[in-house]
């Protein structure tokens, strides 16, 4: 039976428990498993190889991009980690040009020490992509909408710039979910999730995930996660699965809420610059709406420079500020020296992370109590 993604995040994946009836799949708190003989066993060995729980949250994330492979890891970086291993000395990959600062450090001050580099190109621009596409480049790493300027990446374009070429398209889809935007569908080879984020949705679980269509991909990627061992534990994979379940209700309510206060922000005077794809203004606003059912809710914005951004973080009584994005609960965030510290001064000057750009990570609460707190905190902060 074919199912709709509302339905799919409640029973895709493995919908409950075979052996007991249980309509929540259990948690396999255990490291290792019984074996009947030697070479004899029940399906799994040993944990960091396989679980029952993380199991059922890897066939889960697969269904939901509408691939066929899915894993989970410890952390979104471990995922990356592990998809960045693929590479060998003397590949080069080209990465959007603003792009969540843990992924430029991994690329600058890991993959770069063995001879794995990587060329920042504006990956909304078709032209300039195909053009960084020289014979050492192996694969364009995308995210859209971007982090933290939420530019819109023509994903399928791309695909078929990047498949000419014979190089692999890696999507970073954790800003909209599949519930919003499912790039394997668009021509994506690999696409990678902080679950961290929406699709845990609370705030409670650290966790990244991948999904991929091919098999001898899949197959390089599960010999990685093995062999580099940053996999999710079975609790975390637990929360995850449960998180997952309330992904549509979430999504649409954050979605609802980004669209009001975004549209706010452009009329109110407070900002020089309102960035959200589902602006009709906004530069990526008809390619978003094209390959995606929705814009998201992540808004930046740049205070204008009659407000000091301090005291505006200092004034904030509802919304938090701290690291990263995606609960229940609105987060905001100062990139240029928290979520993007790790790209050179002059990197983030460049493409547009001043110190004035504010990262509003829109929760479910009231959206006009949200408004209201904007309002008090940006007004108490006129120089």
């Amino acid at each position: 039976m074919s199912l709709k993604i509302n339905s799919l995040l409640i029973h895709g994946g493995t919908d409950g428990d075979v052996t007991t009836g249980a309509v929540n799949v259990p948690i396999y708190q255990t490291s290792t498993f019984k074996q009947d003989g030697l070479g004899e066993d029940r399906g799994w060995e040993y944990s960091r190889t396989g679980n029952p729980t993380r199991a059922a949250l890897e066939k889960l994330i697969a269904d939901l991009e509408q691939g066929q492979y899915g894993l989970a890891f410890a952390s979104g970086l471990a995922a990356i980690n592990t998809v960045l291993s693929l590479f060998k000395t003397g590949d080069k990959l080209i990465v959007s040009d603003n792009i969540y600062g843990g992924t430029f450090r991994i690329l600058d001050n890991v993959f770069k020490n063995f001879d794995i580099t990587y060329e920042i190109v504006n990956t909304t621009d078709l032209g300039a992509v195909e053009k960084a596409l020289e014979d050492s480049v192996k694969a364009v790493y995308i995210e859209s909408p971007a982090n933290p300027l939420l530019s819109v990446t023509d994903i399928e374009a791309v695909a078929k710039v990047a498949h000419k070429h014979d190089k692999l398209v890696i999507v970073d889809n954790t800003f909209l979910t599949p519930y919003l935007q499912r790039p394997l569908t668009l021509g994506a080879d690999i696409v990678i999730h902080s679950g961290t984020k929406y699709l845990g949705g609370h705030s409670d679980v650290v966790s990244g995930l991948v999904a991929v269509n091919d098999k001898k991909i899949a197959d390089r990627l599960y010999y990685l996660q093995n062999a580099i061992g940053g996999i999710l534990g079975p609790w975390d994979s637990y929360l995850m699965i449960r998180g997952i379940k309330t992904l549509g209700v979430r999504m649409d309510r954050h979605v609802a809420n980004a669209g009001k206060i975004a549209e706010w922000l452009e009329k109110s005077g407070y900002a020089s610059k309102v960035y959200y794809p589902g602006l009709k203004s906004d530069p990526g606003y008809e390619v978003q709406k094209k390959q995606a059912d929705g814009a998201g809710a992540m808004i930046s914005f740049v205070l204008k420079e009659k407000y000091d951004y301090r005291k505006f973080y200092k004034n904030l009584k509802l919304i938090t500020l701290a690291e990263s994005l995606g609960g229940v609960e609105s987060l905001v965030c100062h990139p240029a020296t928290m979520t993007h510290a790790a790209i050179p001064a002059d990197i983030r000057k460049k493409v547009g992370i001043v110190d004035e750009l504010i990262r509003f990570s829109v929760g479910i609460e009231d959206a006009d109590d949200l408004i209201a707190d904007l309002t008090q905190a940006i007004e108490n902060s006129a120089r």
